[in-house]
């Protein structure tokens, strides 16, 4: 399959109906997406403003590319080395070459397979990035097949707010927690807003450094700070979501996933906060709305250690057998919302569709095949 270059990255490219996708060969990720509503595109995923830059080159690979989602494994900032293993910020899968494997469509769904066997901890993880025609959607799967031992793991969809604010919510969770660490230094030029390692329930009400409460369902916010956030299904729930209302452009992002293999969200919010390179204080208005079973973005050694998160019965890691691979499948997608669609109340899967409810009582729906999550088979 050939490739195209795409702000600065040679990339893959997949089509439908309605959704145009890039899959960069360097650290597999996603983005640009464009998703066809009604006579407009819209494309909410982020890109690093430094993308294509001729300075960029000399930056890691996860750094250079950063844009949309990418699969990570193990997810964080891997420090702390886990044994004789030293891991790069988001693993392998985030930095090195994903090697082409197939490109086909069978009936409705159109998918692109790629590969990366990693050398730190052997193994190999195979991507799949799939369209359905007449959906508004990309549908992910990665399969870990060969690996043994402890991994945390998880996506990093981000999304742009240049444009408007966006109103966000979450399926129920049973525990919000500010990272508990310093997440930001102002020595090394770095500002964080929230109160360390403070515990929430809502995401509307989270407790600020200052005293305050910030209000985490509206974003853009907090001019100037980097801030992370981590909220965690009731352990054996079956479906959750993740969702941004764009009031003004009239749709919804949203993200599926089975919590029984990504326990947790991270929402990483970054506005300015960080003035050291290549962030210098020009990372702005982005939203990192992250599925994980990962203890906050640590890395290994503390999501495979006992903690906070794992004690309360809330996995933060799992261990990989070469006996049962691990599958890992994600859709995103946007729907077009009535004028007045506040912030999302409920989504749930119908037949072949879901359903979208407002906090206000307006709805939307979309035609999704959610069973992708529990492992339906599309090629």
């Amino acid at each position: 399959m050939k490739t195209v270059r795409i702000l600065g990255e040679s990339s893959f490219e997949i089509h439908s109906d309605l959704v145009s996708a890039a899959l960069t060969q360097d650290g597999g990720q996603l983005g640009p997406v464009e998703f066809v509503l009604g006579k407009k595109t819209v494309s909410p995923f982020h890109v690093a403003p430094w993308a294509g830059a001729k300075d960029a080159k000399e930056l890691p690979p996860i750094l250079r590319v950063l844009r949309g989602d990418f699969f990570c494994m193990p997810f964080g900032g891997n420090d702390a080395p886990w044994k004789n293993e030293k891991h790069p910020v988001h693993g392998e899968t985030a930095n090195k070459r994903w090697e082409f494997q197939a490109a086909d469509t069978h009936g409705l769904w159109t998918g692109l397979q790629t590969v990366l066997r990693t050398k730190i901890r052997e193994s190999t993880v195979t991507k799949l990035t799939a369209l359905h025609a007449g959906h508004r959607a990309v549908y992910s799967r990665h399969v870990v097949s060969g690996g043994f031992g402890p991994m945390n793991f998880g996506h990093h969809a981000m999304l742009a707010f240049d444009s408007e604010e966006g109103r966000v919510s979450t399926s129920p969770f049973v525990r919000g927690q500010v990272f508990p660490g310093e997440f930001e230094k102002a020595s090394e030029g770095g500002y964080s807003s929230l109160k360390p390692g403070a515990l929430f329930k809502d995401l509307a009400k989270v407790p600020a450094a200052d005293g305050s409460m910030a209000d985490l369902s509206r974003y853009p916010a907090r001019d100037g700070f980097e801030d992370l956030v981590m909220v965690s299904s009731k352990p054996g729930r079956k479906f959750g979501w993740t969702a941004v209302t764009f009031p003004k452009s009239r749709y919804v992002w949203f993200a599926l996933k089975d919590p029984r293999v990504l326990a947790s969200t991270v929402l990483w919010h970054s506005n300015g906060g960080r003035h050291y390179p290549p962030w210098n204080g020009r990372h702005r208005k982005v939203l990192g709305l992250e599925d994980v079973t990962s203890y906050f973005h640590y890395g290994l050694a503390e999501s495979a250690a006992p903690n906070d998160v794992n004690r309360v019965g809330i996995p933060t890691s799992v261990d990989l057998s070469p006996d049962a691979p691990l599958v890992v499948n994600t859709i995103f997608g946007v729907v077009a919302i009535p004028s007045g669609f506040d912030r999302v109340k409920s989504i749930k899967a119908q037949d072949g569709e879901i359903l979208l409810e407002s906090t206000n009582g307006k709805s939307a729906r979309t035609e999704i095949d959610t069973s992708f999550l529990y492992g339906k088979e599309t090629f």
